[in-house]
């Protein structure tokens, strides 16, 4: 599609996370900048027959819980294990039996709670947690996860369930905002949360919303497997009849940054060293350590690299941007795993399996990165065929800005 018949297009809202929250269990937790489960389902319905359908990126698990609903089997692999977690409580089948403890054991802890009979565990290390949450909010999550825990001491669907809402209720409670691509913060003047009744209830309707979820299961099958989208055949087998899937997008947004309040709570992250060696090992992590590590980053010898990625980074690196050779490398690299993913990607596809890839495009200094293009000409190198960029919608952030859907079709 062109720039120009690209720049009709609307900020469908439809198409972003913002859809998912009426989606059961696609709307248990929140992550910024997950992409619409409505543009999955239209990709995932256009097929009848049972399928193999590969999500190399999991995030918050869109796509194998999409095909798990329509009765296909559903794998993806992910670096973050909280995100591994997630994904599995997510697709896990629950009988009622189970639906129906879960609600008799969050009865129990909020019991205990309100009757002051645990003993509540440490705040996580989060730096300013203060900033987060008011004090009284800090109490009652303290409390009402050391109730948790002992109420389920072992791993078990009723744990991990329980866990889910806390995980809604401990951002519900919080300074967190999300009106913007990024998490940020409100003014601490505008949240005032008493103890006691107000935050119990808003447990209590989390673990309901999560028990609405967890009584549809889907009718087909799936699995999330922690590895690293670089070497995929170390961690899965194919073959796959279908790839969709969104990676993070080349525009140093760091998907630790955003989990981070979820991961320290559930003994995910102990450190900011911990969280920065993590967003190093991910494609696109440049928080904490990851920036300073960049920096040394040099492209490896015998790399591909396209002419419009290499015009890109000429402007990128330009002395008059500060911290400009800085970014120039983030893209470089974040180009090289690109490419090393989807060569790995190679053995595990089936002959004609067609794939997408929902990605937006970027601006650093003023310059335009084509991010679809570059996409394009990665597959077309590696022997793909009917490669084609589509724009799906315009992004509501700058109006050069919009997403994509890359396909192709591997030959057979």
């Amino acid at each position: 599609m062109s720039a120009l018949a690209a720049q009709g297009l609307r900020q469908r809202t439809d198409y972003t996370h913002k859809f998912n929250t009426r989606a059961g269990r696609h709307g248990w937790l929140r992550l910024t900048p997950a992409y619409s489960v409505k543009i999955v389902e239209a990709l995932i319905s256009r097929h009848g027959r049972p399928r193999r359908i590969l999500d190399p990126f999991c995030g918050t698990a869109t796509t194998a819980l999409s095909a798990a609903y329509h009765g296909h089997e559903g794998v993806s692999t992910d670096i973050n294990p909280f995100l591994v977690w997630l994904g599995s409580v997510k697709l896990a089948r629950y009988p009622r039996s189970v639906l129906a403890s879960t609600r008799a054991a969050g009865a129990r802890v909020l019991d205990a709670v309100g009757r002051g009979a645990v003993e509540p565990v440490e705040t996580p290390p989060i730096h300013n947690i203060e900033r987060w949450w008011p004090a009284t909010a800090l109490t009652f999550l303290c409390m009402l996860k050391s109730g948790i825990e002992q109420e389920s001491e072992k791993p078990s669907p009723e744990r991990d369930l329980l866990l889910v809402a806390f995980c809604r209720t401990l951002i519900g409670l919080s300074n967190a905002a999300f009106n913007h691509q990024s998490m940020s913060f409100k003014d601490a003047s505008q949240l005032s949360i008493p103890f006691g009744g107000d935050m119990e209830q808003r447990f209590r309707d989390d673990l309901q919303l999560v028990l609405e979820g967890a009584h549809n299961n889907p009718k087909g099958t799936g699995q999330i497997v922690f590895g690293d989208a670089r070497n995929l055949t170390q961690v899965i087998d194919g073959p796959f009849d279908l790839i969709v899937t969104s990676p993070p997008y080349a525009n140093r947004m760091s998907y630790i940054r955003e989990l981070r309040p979820y991961m320290y709570w559930l003994d995910f992250l102990d450190s900011g060293r911990h969280a920065g060696e993590l967003d190093w090992s991910a494609i696109g992590g440049t928080w904490g350590v990851a920036t300073s590590r960049l920096i040394r980053w040099e492209m490896p010898n015998g790399s591909c690299v396209h002419p419009l990625l290499v015009d890109s980074l000429s402007k990128i690196a330009h002395d008059d941007n500060k911290n400009g050779l800085l970014l120039s490398k983030y893209v470089a690299k974040y180009f090289n795993d690109i490419r090393d993913h989807i060569v790995s990607l190679l053995p595990l596809v089936k002959q004609g399996s067609e794939l997408h890839y929902i990605v937006g495009n970027s601006t650093f200094y003023g310059v335009l990165l084509s991010v679809e293009k570059i996409y394009a000409a990665i597959f077309e190198d590696l022997g793909f065929e009917e490669v084609q960029c589509s724009a799906i919608r315009k992004r509501n952030s700058k109006k050069e800005l919009f997403e994509f859907d890359v396909s192709a079709r591997w030959p057979g």
